[in-house]
Parts: structure tokens; sequence; C-alpha cells
């Protein structure tokens, strides 16, 4: 089988928004892998069998992640560039220099100490829900999910409080596949640019500091890219992994007497999304370095292979509510596989998990205020992000000042 055989489906606009997995069984019934397009003029294959999405993601030697050589190369006023054009990068390269650019992001990371991590989200947490608790109401998105990732990030890398708006807006419209795309990115760009030119010369106790000073001996984009990679996988994600969790959470009863303290946790919560509603649905471009037959279709030398992680997950996902989900099986590729796999995955769980632990011992009966068929999912073809997440609760009455 080839591409021309097969008519693409759209992964972009409101349809797919509302019903991705609908699209993804369209997808899946002409074969393993199969076209669709990202955007207008922009075709791709997706991956939609998770035996065929091992095989890309841990065969390096059929399959390369730097899309220079690609047979049908982006547009240069492509939305899709901040997602999928090359840079120098652990995401975009293969072999010594993506080891070397990904040691740098490992070791970095490594730094971080889980309790000293649970600790700091727990605290930001408090302060966030102390900011809407007496209302009543809240959208857990952009007053919670949103702004505690920030807020932890920041820290990491020693970002100004003032430009804390530029980067959420940076690393949420780059994902978004519109117009906008490429000035979000070209702005997030622009503020850690200024923050590593500043550590060159005057170095901290954080992460930037850090990634400039290692042994690696990365330059000054280098490390500008490295940040903004582990940035915008780390705080986007993590995003949405929360919301995504929250909105499970408030809608399947088995989950009714978790926010008192019931059985259901927020890891099985968290486990079911990475299962279900992964909040990267479709990522990993390859591109194979030759022609080759896979999986029963003919491909062509650097043609666009992306992983579908949701189409793949459904596929073999345990029902809810097996043993292998409330055991916290990990055989989902929400976090890819293979050498690119996510290397942030255990801080990103931490922050998520202790995120919806806080929110839901602080305000027990957390409702939604609208139904849930009214709620919007946000655009384009990476993601599985919620627009909002309104919610409605019982106000918490602090004292006044100097109140006894």
């Amino acid at each position: 089988m080839t591409d021309t055989d097969v008519t693409p489906v759209d992964l972009y606009g409101p349809a797919f928004a509302a019903d991705p997995h609908g699209h993804y069984e369209r997808i899946r019934s002409s074969g393993a892998l199969a076209p669709v397009t990202l955007s207008p003029g922009v075709r791709a294959l997706l991956v939609t069998d998770y035996q065929a999405a091992l095989d890309v993601l841990r065969d390096t030697d059929t399959f390369s992640k730097d899309p220079r050589p690609a047979c049908d190369p982006l547009p240069a006023d492509s939305p899709l560039l901040p997602v999928l054009g090359w840079r120098p990068t652990a995401l975009f390269s293969d072999g010594e220099v993506h080891r070397r650019y990904r040691q740098v992001i490992t070791d970095g990371l490594a730094l971080i100490e889980p309790h000293t991590l649970q600790q700091r989200v727990a605290e930001v947490a408090a302060a966030l829900i102390r900011r809407f608790d007496g209302l009543g109401t809240a959208d857990l998105i952009s007053q919670y999910a949103r702004q505690l990732p920030l807020f932890v990030f920041n820290t990491w890398f020693g970002v100004a409080p003032g430009d804390s708006d530029r980067l959420v807006a940076g690393m949420a419209g780059m994902m978004e596949s519109q117009r906008k795309a490429l000035a979000a990115y070209a702005d997030l760009v622009a503020v850690v640019t200024d923050m590593v030119a500043d550590r060159r010369t005057n170095a901290r106790n954080d992460l930037t500091s850090w990634f400039l000073h290692h042994p690696a001996g990365l330059d000054n984009d280098e490390v500008v890219r490295q940040i903004t990679l582990t940035m915008s996988a780390g705080h986007e994600p993590t995003t949405n992994l929360i919301g995504n969790a929250l909105l499970r959470v408030l809608t399947d009863d088995r989950y009714a007497g978790s926010l008192f303290g019931g059985a259901m946790t927020a890891h099985q919560a968290i486990d079911e999304v990475l299962w279900h509603e992964p909040p990267l649905a479709n990522f990993s471009a390859h591109y194979p370095r030759y022609d080759i037959e896979f999986h029963g279709r003919r491909i062509a030398a650097g043609t666009m292979v992306l992983v579908s992680y949701a189409a793949a997950n459904s596929e073999a996902a345990p029902p809810p509510g097996d043993d292998a989900l409330r055991g916290g099986s990990s055989a989902h590729l929400a976090w890819a596989a293979g050498p690119h796999a996510c290397p942030a995955r255990d801080p990103a769980l931490l922050i998520a998990i202790t995120a919806i632990e806080q929110l839901t011992s602080r305000l027990g009966d957390l409702e939604l205020a609208v139904p849930a068929e009214a709620l919007v999912w946000r655009p384009g073809p990476f993601h599985r992000a919620l627009v909002s997440l309104p919610v409605r609760f019982t106000a918490v009455e602090h004292d006044a000042p100097g109140g006894g």
C-alpha cells in the first residue's frame, strides 16, 4: 500500500479536537499507519498501531529524528515549524550529537531532589488555591493547572517573574498549529536567549547556569535550545496532564469518593489519562533513512512518520478498572520509548500527582460548573488539552487579617 491509496484524515480544526478517537478509528481502518494532514498542505503518516509505534521509536538504524533530509520539507511560514522544524536539540538529533544534548538535560534534571520538588509543588499549590478558594468557583486550567508547573519551572531555571506570561504564551501557542505559533515560539526563544546571555557572565544556582557550565560545553544557542525544549516538553504536557486527570476525577463515578480520600487515587487517575487521553497525543516525528516496507506500507525515504501515542495506547490499553491500571502499569507510550523517551517523566508525574492531591484534599466537594459535553478542547494535531475546566465548590472562609 502507498500514501496515494488512502485519502488523508485531517488532524486539525474543531472537528478533530472534539472527537480525536473517532478520527483515529478512521485512520486505523487503513492499516498500522496511514496518511494524515497536520495543517493545510502538510501531510504525514500517522502510526496508530502499538507494535508499529514501538518499532518506530526504537529503530534508530531505519529512522532518523533529523527532519532536514525530509522529502517534503515544511514551508518557511508553516505554523508547524515551532514543533517540527529542525533545531540543535536532543529532539532533532541522532547518535552522539543526541547523547551529548540529552546528557545535559538528564544531568540537570537529576539535580532536582524528589522530596524538595514535592514540597515546592505543595507550597505553590497551596498559594494558588488560596487565590480562589474563597470564591466558590474557579477555572482549574488557567488558575491552577497552567500556573503550577510554571512556578516550578521558573524556580528551576531562574526565570524573572516579569517573563512568566511570555513563557506561558510561547509554550502554549507553539503547539496549536495556528499562525500565531511562529510568533509565540520566537518570543519564547527571545526570553530564554536573554536569560542565557545574563547567566553566561552572572552564574546563579539554577539549571540555566548548570546547562551553560556542563562538561558537554554547549554554546549559548545550544543552551537556549535545550532549555526551550525542556520547558516546552515539561510545562505544556504537565499542564494538560493535570487538567485531563482532574476532568477524569470529576466525571468518572469510580472516583466519586476520591475527593474525600476514597480508594481511587490521583496516581490512578493519571495512569488512566496517560493510557486514554495522553497530553501529547501525536508526536515523535521520525524520517526513514531510505525507502522501506514497514507494516504493510511502502514509505519513501524522508517521509514524515508521526507516532500517535493516543491511538496506539487505546489499541493496547487495559479496560478501565483493570488491575494493570490500578497497579500503575506503565506500558503505555505517553512518555514515548527508546532513546528519545521523555527524560522528565518522574518529575512530571510527581508534579501532577501532588497538584491533584493538594487540590482535592483542600476542596473536597469540587464539581464541574458546566456539563462535561460543553467543555471545549484546544485545536491542534499534537496535544489533548482543555481550553478551560470550570468548577464550583463550597467557598472557604478565611480569618480577616489581624483576626483572633
